[in-house]
């Protein structure tokens, strides 16, 4: 490489770290408790949890799930239920005012095989919202999603600048050196390369799939124009199906499920929700294999007859979202992943903030050689 490649990639490493490094840390640093959620959920008590029956008890009408959920809120409209994770024996049914998408939203926690109440639990509120919200929109929606996914990209800028970086400035030293007997700041720069080799492949991904992540609604409503308006079209110009005109929705769900033998139910969105059209109840079906179960297929039953209508496959970009949300948080592969991304997200932090230490003692890049004792192409010694 050249001096003036040096330069370039210099310039770029630097400026696209220090625009992103303090957003990248507060993700980091907030992505930490996100990783064990549930865990956490156990131990602060805010996990939703069914009592002890007899195995097999069968479950009741999903309608008289919707009946009992309802009427703790008749003011407002089911727009979406789905079955715990970890527990089918647990429903969540959220309420809201009007079915469009709204901040503003009840929910309801049922038992599958009694219909009683369990809870109305809150996911509005406490510690793990605010780490929530902090990490995907900065409580700003859209705008601050967006302005994530920017940083998402400036932070892929920086790692493959550091990667071509890496080589020339570490020439005359071994792999993953850290000269200890060296000036502080030759420490933490070494320590800084090591680690941020270290967590390359890991920092690349995550920070790829957190881009993605960000693009979500947009890529819904890119879906909702580009295929379901081709469904729809048979149902142009009427409303949405009212409530009282609505078949069974446990009818629906077995339609759906026939439909699609082998999948479990992820979630149900009702007619006119963000998931779904006017006119349908749609049911996003997804496999029982660790990959499968991240992939989801809808399923469009007519509300009035209780009929499938369509089944699309959904398109690529949809399937890189489904796949990259869990790969962002370590969901795959149960607790030893967890503590893994755990560990890398820690060893992220450092890469992070040794950067920032770097950059506030900084000195111009042919001192810092010198005092590092490392080779920079066209630099003199």
């Amino acid at each position: 490489m050249t001096a003036r490649s040096i330069k370039t990639w210099s310039w770029l490493h630097k400026w696209s770290s220090l625009v992103c490094t303090i957003f990248m840390l507060l993700l980091c640093l907030t992505g930490l408790p996100l990783i064990f959620h549930h865990e956490i959920g156990h131990l602060l008590g805010t996990e939703v949890e069914a009592p002890e029956m007899a195995k097999g008890t069968p479950h009741v009408s999903l309608d008289k799930i919707l009946d009992v959920a309802k009427a703790k809120h008749p003011d407002r409209v089911v727009q979406f239920a789905s079955q715990d994770e970890d527990d089918a024996n647990i429903w969540f049914v959220t309420l809201t005012p009007t079915p469009e998408p709204t901040d503003d939203f009840k929910s309801v926690a049922l038992d599958a095989r009694t219909g009683a109440v369990l809870a109305q639990p809150r996911f509005d509120e406490g510690f793990m919202w605010v780490m929530f919200k902090l990490h995907v929109d900065l409580f700003a929606g859209l705008p601050g999603k967006l302005f994530l996914g920017l940083m998402g990209l400036l932070l892929l800028i920086a790692i493959v600048s550091g990667v071509v970086l890496y080589a020339p400035f570490m020439r005359k030293l071994d792999f993953g050196e850290v000269r200890k007997q060296r000036s502080r700041r030759v420490k933490w720069l070494d320590l800084h390369n090591l680690l941020g080799v270290v967590t390359l492949t890991w920092f690349f991904v995550v920070g790829a799939t957190g881009m993605i992540n960000t693009w979500a609604d947009l890529l819904i409503k890119y879906w909702q124009y580009d295929q379901l308006t081709a469904l729809l079209a048979p149902y142009k110009g009427q409303p949405t199906v009212p409530v009282t005109q609505r078949a069974s929705v446990q009818q629906s769900m077995d339609a759906a499920m026939a439909h699609a033998p082998g999948n479990k139910l992820s979630f149900i969105a009702f007619p006119g929700t963000s998931f779904s059209s006017p006119h349908h109840h749609t049911f996003f079906l997804k496999g029982e294999t660790p990959l499968t179960a991240r992939l989801l297929q809808p399923v469009l039953v007519d509300a009035k007859t209780a009929k499938v209508t369509a089944a699309p496959a959904l398109p690529w970009y949809l399937t890189a979202l489904l796949v990259s949300q869990p790969l962002h948080f370590g969901d795959y592969g149960g607790m030893p992943m967890q503590i893994l991304w755990a560990l890398l997200d820690i060893a992220t932090i450092v890469v992070l903030g040794s950067g920032l230490y770097l950059w506030f003692k900084r000195k111009q890049p042919q001192t810092l050689a010198r005092e590092a004792d490392v080779a920079l192409p066209g630099v003199t010694q």
